[in-house]
């Protein structure tokens, strides 16, 4: 007897040993998870500052394109450089690859057309609240329509690289589907930091808006494992056009902001209500590759 005791407290006394190396490994993921989002917000905040204070000397008009949207490239590539071994599994699915067509076809075909069905909510409303609706003509700007779009499309995909192909798959390492596409929609919004310098209801529309549409997207693309980057980048693109040619949400004016908001919000109410009926499906193949202790 003994003996056994004495077995039995050297076992104790080796699992206590074992116990804060163990608990060490399960906390790494979580600080490491932690430090790459900071660095990755910090560097997108410094670096769309900095492309932004650039704009006025490279002669680039903003309803062209706007470089503050390099931002989150730029946080990427940072990203990339301190944490190479995880890049790619942060960035699986972004570049276009051999995908099985199925469900993940009409997600994508869903995805384009609901900034189609956002911009029509917005100019209804329009149309109901002021009785017009401020449509600007391709030709109103001094560049071709086919430069904007094209330029539009460029600078939404140097920032979904960063908001919808990393920062929301590490996010959801941690969080539900919901709960990490909202948060990005309200980092997005923050990040567009001269919206905050306008009245609080203006700021208010903008950030529903952001939080919406997120979550949109983040179902969206939930279980999309191929070219990412493209249907995040012309979701974007769609709802810049349109803001910019359709409807009045570009000026600094309050209700066109909150019908954007109120517009974006019943469009992510479908995409809420699918994503609940199919919570007990198969979980996304990119985020069991990015889950923490994933080789």
């Amino acid at each position: 007897m003994p003996e056994q005791e004495q077995e039995q407290e050297q076992q104790l006394q080796g699992q206590e040993q074992r116990q804060p190396h163990e608990q060490g490994r399960r906390r790494a993921p979580r600080t490491a998870w932690a430090a790459q989002a900071g660095v990755f917000l910090t560097v997108a905040l410094a670096a769309a500052g900095m492309c932004g204070a650039l704009q006025p000397a490279t002669g680039i008009p903003p309803e062209v394109l706007q470089l503050t949207q390099f931002g989150p490239a730029v946080a990427v590539a940072a990203v990339a450089l301190l944490w190479p071994g995880r890049i790619r599994q942060r960035l699986a699915g972004t570049l276009p690859t051999r995908e099985r067509a199925g469900a993940a076809a009409g997600r994508r075909a869903a995805l384009l057309l609901t900034p189609v069905l956002i911009t029509a909510l917005c100019a209804g409303g329009s149309l109901l609240t002021s009785g017009s609706l401020p449509v600007t003509g391709p030709r109103a700007f001094a560049h071709p329509f086919a430069l904007v779009v094209a330029a539009q499309l460029l600078g939404a995909c140097a920032e979904e690289i960063g908001w919808r192909c990393y920062l929301q798959p590490l996010l959801r390492t941690r969080f539900g589907p919901v709960t990490a596409s909202a948060l990005v929609g309200v980092v997005w919004g923050l990040w567009h930091v001269p919206v905050l310098a306008q009245e609080p209801a203006f700021a208010a529309g903008f950030l529903l808006a952001t939080t919406a549409m997120s979550v949109i997207l983040g179902l969206a693309l939930e279980g999309v494992r191929s070219n990412r980057l493209l249907l995040a980048g012309g979701f974007h693109t769609l709802i810049n056009l349109g803001m910019l040619y359709v409807t009045d949400e570009t000026a600094a004016a309050t209700a066109p902001m909150l019908l954007l908001g109120a517009a974006s919000l019943a469009a992510a109410l479908p995409w809420i209500a699918a994503a609940r009926r199919t919570a007990h499906a198969a979980p996304d193949k990119i985020i069991v590759t990015t889950a923490p202790g994933a080789r």
